[in-house]
């Protein structure tokens, strides 16, 4: 991959994608002007990646209050999530990037053998599965490494994290508060 990793003042990059429920969506259209968290995660049978986004949901409310809008990203096909979850049970927009286009255009890179095998995502691997997350298809990359990143109301990049490990993602704490929540005409 070519692409440098995005930091705080980079404009965050538009781009068309996809949930399970509805295709063709713009993410600068999507975002209007709210600012919004994304998070780049694996694959939605990855246990670990299941864990990210319950805990995200179960967190939610720090997001709504500052209406800051959610995007989780998953190297999954639509038509998987779709037979696995239903729109419903998630306040989030959850993003098809089977092909990792949008992975790229945000520089997030797979991690290579070690750091797939870090001690900490294993643990990490190990409690979502013992808290009843179960492993599904495979999808994208294995080796993924996760992302996050907040974007702010001007669809300027103010906070970026590019993880170490398969489970290295900032908490819903975190990245609630590294979001700059004001528009531009405040």
């Amino acid at each position: 991959m070519s692409n440098f990793q995005l930091q705080a003042g980079d404009k965050a990059h538009d781009f068309d994608f996809n949930t399970p429920w509805a295709t063709q969506q713009n993410f600068y259209e999507s975002l209007g002007d709210k600012p919004a968290v994304l998070v780049f995660l694996r694959y939605y049978g990855c246990p670990v990646c299941q864990m990210e986004m319950a805990n995200l949901k179960r967190e939610f409310e720090l997001f709504a209050k500052k209406e800051i809008k959610i995007f989780v990203f998953l190297q999954s096909s639509p038509e998987i999530v779709a037979k696995a979850t239903n729109e419903e049970a998630w306040p989030f927009s959850i993003v098809c990037d089977p092909g990792g286009e949008i992975f790229e255009k945000y520089a997030v890179e797979p991690g290579g053998f070690f750091k797939y095998l870090n001690p900490v995502g294993m643990f990490s691997a190990m409690k979502a599965i013992g808290k009843g997350y179960r492993h599904g298809k495979f999808e994208g990359k294995e080796t993924q490494t996760p992302a996050a990143f907040a974007v702010n109301a001007t669809k300027s990049i103010n906070y970026a994290y590019y993880g170490t490990n398969i489970s290295d993602v900032p908490s819903p704490a975190a990245l609630a508060e590294n979001i700059e929540t004001t528009s531009p005409a405040e």
